[in-house]
């Protein structure tokens, strides 16, 4: 058991819980300390077989935590889980793309408005979307015709409406992402999986 101070002492016990009940793995290390995050706060050990990470994927989203880029969630909800640790750690601008958008219009949802705004001014951001589909479907329409590329994106809508098609869609692009496969995911999950990156990227370079 570590003695992170970062690390609440019932979140090191539950941490102990699931490694017994996973036991042998193939996961690098920093996989496992996101998994087991994303586990944590669902409760649900089937993400272990759902989340997919693209190579150099966990790698550059540590890089770019560190040299300060911001990080933008699609709702409000995740934005707020990762609020906290991030106040400890990095100065890192944090947006909610649907704050950015009071009211809907021109056929589209303030989710999907803002996340466009938010990509026109933070095209190297972190985007870690738990929630909107149509979110993520307008941020994979843009990339390709996009000169500077994100930082990482996390697809991880959850749901049944265009939920599983969005991510399929951020699997074809050439973007650094880490999917929750099908329609699950969430809010939950999708800030597990920034708060565990934050934790990576603050432990001492080697």
């Amino acid at each position: 058991m570590t003695n992170d101070p970062l690390i609440h002492p019932i979140l090191q016990q539950s941490f102990a819980v699931i490694d017994a009940e996973i036991g042998e793995h193939s996961f690098t290390t920093a996989e496992y300390e996101i998994i087991r995050r994303v586990i944590h706060s669902t409760a649900d050990f089937e993400f272990k077989d759902l989340i997919v990470f693209s190579p150099g994927a966990i790698e550059g989203a540590i890089a770019a935590l560190r040299r300060g880029v911001p990080v933008v969630t699609d709702v409000s909800m995740v934005k707020q889980g990762i609020s906290g640790l991030l106040a400890k750690t990095f100065a890192n601008p944090l947006h909610s793309a649907v704050e950015r958008v009071p009211v809907a219009t021109e056929g589209k949802t303030r989710t999907e408005m803002g996340l466009l705004q938010c990509f026109a001014e933070f095209p190297e951001a972190i985007y870690a979307i738990g929630n909107a589909p149509t979110a993520l479907l307008a941020l994979c329409e843009v990339l390709p015709q996009s000169p500077i590329q994100p930082a990482l994106v996390i697809g991880a809508p959850v749901g049944f409406v265009s939920v599983v098609e969005s991510k399929a869609v951020l699997a074809q692009q050439n973007v650094p992402q880490i999917i929750i496969k099908g329609r699950k995911g969430g809010s939950p999950a999708t800030a597990a999986i920034v708060n565990a990156l934050i934790l990576l990227a603050w432990q001492p370079e080697n």
